[in-house]
């Protein structure tokens, strides 16, 4: 039979299989070579995929410890790098260094006791139940120990176990230890910022660029303090020493710019190491001048005559009934040295009479006392770059009782740094500006700043502070060439209710210089003992002073402040510079 019969007899191929035939294959197409074609490019393609597979697989049998995991956590230790924290004249206080710390994959472990047995024995620390628990689990990823020393990472390197490795992490170091300690803060082991100014970091934007990726190494600027740190070792060393001479409970000290409002130095003993997080959860170690309220005892006349002199209802010369105590219903205010006599406001501050301060707040009355304290910050929370801080304890009814006593530093308790504040304004002609442990400028301060009292009042409030230290109880601090002005507190500590006579927390509140002041120097004593040199006495002027002068002889040569000899009394420098005040 021919080719063409047998075509006529092979049965017609239905219109289905032509359509998908064509759809496939075309028209007119040889669909031999078309398929070489194809067999041809999937043997290409899946000798490129097993090429990939098997570049995979080398890659994870020549390459170090998951190297997946390892870059993933790599990337997480760059994210949470820190910039630095510099003192005003550059000096680092706080930087990130790289510090290996040890993992492991509890998949790839092959023998898991051994390898708890190796690893506890190079390091004891390790709690051998923790590293069971954390090896036996079902993760990829554990954390075994962070921060080890490269010594470590060197021993437990050779051992050789599978499934144990190694990533390099940012650690938080403090080059200074403790000696900005309660200032700077602290971080956790995930180098977040907990206390201080660490923490002030993550809560201003820090943490947001963590979690976007964005706080790398590369990115951040250090972060410029408004602390001095050789101010700031100057002011830890005096009272250091002056702790353990009065046998202090504790001793603490704040250097403040007045014009600025800048913490050039800011010291609370016992403090302790940044490096070594776990004294820092000592309660003996807080921040004492910013989480510690007190009652600041006769340092508050400053704001009683202050008050009443701005008022203009009072001037210097006006006299003052202290020929007897005081007695205001059941209570009786008395003096520590009564004079029996009839005292001027200059006598007042210098005598530092109970007495006088007292009727001097009872002549303005309740409301303009208490109106007064408010302006001058003394009546609400401060809040500073520190977290840490503390609202005062305000009478919840202000009676007379309570001027009374408020206005000789009793019944009213106030972070220190607070009361710094406003003495400065007292000092600085007027203004009350927030303080700052970052760098400011004049210019930026008195844009922030606010006026409480007049400028004439400031001259006679600085007049009185030099008067104290020419003849008052400020004498011991008078270190020649610098013109200290100042004022003692002596605050006798509340005891199971009642005022205790022998547990004092003693203040020295000093301006450099009087004329014209730059700084201002804080310096507390928590319940100094008495000596045989201060004759038994535990009041300010024994133990405070003479620690505020030493700690001025250091600090005014390093704050820029050149000496001065030979100048006239306050009196003739200061007031006669200023309007009548008489």
């Amino acid at each position: 039979m021919t080719d063409q019969a047998l075509a006529k007899t092979k049965p017609a191929e239905p219109w289905r299989q032509r359509l998908i035939r064509s759809l496939l294959y075309g028209r007119n197409v040889d669909r031999t070579a078309k398929a070489r074609a194809r067999v041809g490019f999937a043997i290409l393609a899946f000798a490129a995929i097993y090429a990939v597979l098997a570049g995979r697989l080398v890659m994870f049998a020549v390459g170090a410890d998951s190297h997946g995991a390892r870059r993933t956590a790599s990337q997480d230790a760059i994210a949470t790098a820190r910039p630095d924290i510099v003192d005003r004249n550059g000096e680092v206080l706080a930087t990130d260094v790289k510090a290996p710390s040890l993992f492991g994959e509890p998949r790839r472990i092959i023998d898991k006791d051994e390898a708890i047995e190796l690893l506890t024995a190079t390091l004891p620390d390790l709690d051998t139940g923790e590293v069971r628990d954390r090896l036996s689990s079902k993760k990829g990823f554990v954390w075994l120990k962070r921060e080890i020393t490269p010594t470590q990472q060197l021993d437990i390197h050779r051992l050789g176990i599978p499934g144990i490795g190694f990533l390099r992490e940012n650690k938080r170091v403090y080059p200074t230890g403790a000696e900005v300690a309660h200032l700077i803060g602290l971080v956790n082991i995930d180098n977040q910022g907990i206390a201080g100014m660490e923490k002030w970091l993550d809560n201003n934007g820090l943490a947001d660029l963590h979690r976007a990726g964005f706080a790398t190494d590369r990115l951040q600027k250090p972060v410029e303090l408004s602390v001095d740190l050789r101010v700031e070792h100057a002011l830890r060393d005096e009272l250091m020493k002056a702790k353990e001479k009065f046998k202090a409970k504790a001793a603490s000290g704040i250097v403040s710019n007045v014009k600025t409002g800048e913490i050039v130095a800011l010291v609370s003993l016992p403090d302790f190491d940044p490096n070594n997080p776990r004294e820092a959860h000592d309660p003996d170690r807080i921040n004492r001048l910013t989480t510690g309220v007190y009652e600041m005892g006769s340092t508050f006349k400053a704001f009683t005559l202050a008050m009443a002199l701005d008022s203009g209802k009072i001037n210097l010369n006006s006299m003052w009934d202290a020929r007897g105590n005081l007695h205001y219903g059941k209570f009786t205010i008395h003096d520590s040295h009564s004079l029996g006599r009839f005292i001027n406001t200059k006598e007042v501050f210098t005598y530092s009479s109970n007495i006088g301060a007292a009727r001097i707040a009872l002549g303005q009355g309740v409301e303009a006392h208490k109106a007064f304290l408010a302006k001058m910050g003394q009546l609400h929370r401060l809040r500073t770059e520190l977290p840490e801080s503390a609202s005062p304890l305000v009478p919840r009814r202000w009676s007379e009782l309570n001027t009374v006593t408020i206005a000789f530093g009793q019944g009213l308790s106030v972070a220190p740094l607070q009361a710094v504040m406003g003495i400065n304004a007292l000092m600085n002609g007027g203004y009350l500006i927030p303080p700052t442990f970052l760098k400011r400028s004049e210019e930026e301060a008195t844009a922030l700043a606010k006026r409480v009292i007049k400028p004439e009042t400031s001259d006679k409030m600085r007049f009185l502070m030099r008067l104290n230290a020419e003849v008052g109880t400020a004498k011991t601090a008078d270190v020649k060439g610098y013109y200290v002005g100042g004022k003692t507190g002596t605050s006798e500590k509340v005891i199971n209710g009642r005022y205790a006579k022998k547990q004092v927390l003693n203040s020295f509140t000093a301006i450099i210089p009087a004329d014209n002041p730059q700084y201002q120097l804080l310096v507390m004593l928590d319940e100094p003992k008495a000596l045989p040199e201060t004759h038994g006495f535990i009041t300010s002027g024994w133990n405070a002073v003479p620690t505020g002068g030493k700690v001025i002889a250091r600090i005014a040569p390093l704050l820029g402040i050149e000496p001065r000899f030979d100048l006239p009394p306050s009196d003739r420098l200061i007031l006669a510079a200023s309007k009548p005040t008489q």
